[in-house]
């Protein structure tokens, strides 16, 4: 199974693509799309949407995964990160692909053992789990990969609760 994990975000929004199979995951391709404040928030959720739909292009993943939208104190970001979500939705259904959503929580817990875990213990264990050679660049990085790695890992009867 190839999972297309997001970390979604205006500002920036990551992604980390994996593949299971033998019982081993391993990297694909990952990296951070980033915009500029001062753009147009079309423009900025345009970005992202044509990245996500290159990316289901070049690597057809099976499943694409998000992270839960966590609303947080500052609802302008809680906003924010909604918008995003909605241009990574509509790319992945565009393609007939289903994306599937993680409770920041749950990820945690699957990759690091830890529902609290920090980004530095994300990105150390996203780096030992895909046998990285150095830790993912960013923390939007690590996150995508994460989310990834939760939904390669899943029960596939998770998919049919929903």
């Amino acid at each position: 199974m190839k999972v297309l994990g997001i970390d979604p975000g205006t500002a920036a929004c990551g992604y980390g693509i994996v593949h299971g199979s033998d019982g081993r995951l391993r990297a694909v391709a990952s990296g951070c799309w980033r915009t500029s404040p001062r753009d147009r928030l079309d423009a900025r959720l345009l970005t992202l949407f044509e990245g996500v739909r290159a990316l289901i292009a070049e690597h057809e993943p099976d499943a694409v995964a998000l992270e839960e939208s966590y609303v947080g104190a500052d609802a302008r970001i809680a906003l924010s990160v909604g918008q995003a979500r909605g241009a990574v939705l509509v790319a992945a259904a565009a393609a007939g692909l289903e994306c599937a959503e993680h409770a920041p929580a749950r990820v945690k817990q699957t990759v690091c053992g830890y529902g609290r875990a920090d980004k530095s213990q994300i990105q150390r264990m996203v780096k030992l789990i895909l046998g990285l050679d150095e830790e993912p660049a960013n923390s939007h990085i690590a996150d995508a990969y994460a989310v990834a790695i939760s939904h390669a890992l899943s029960s596939p009867l998770v998919g049919a609760q929903r």
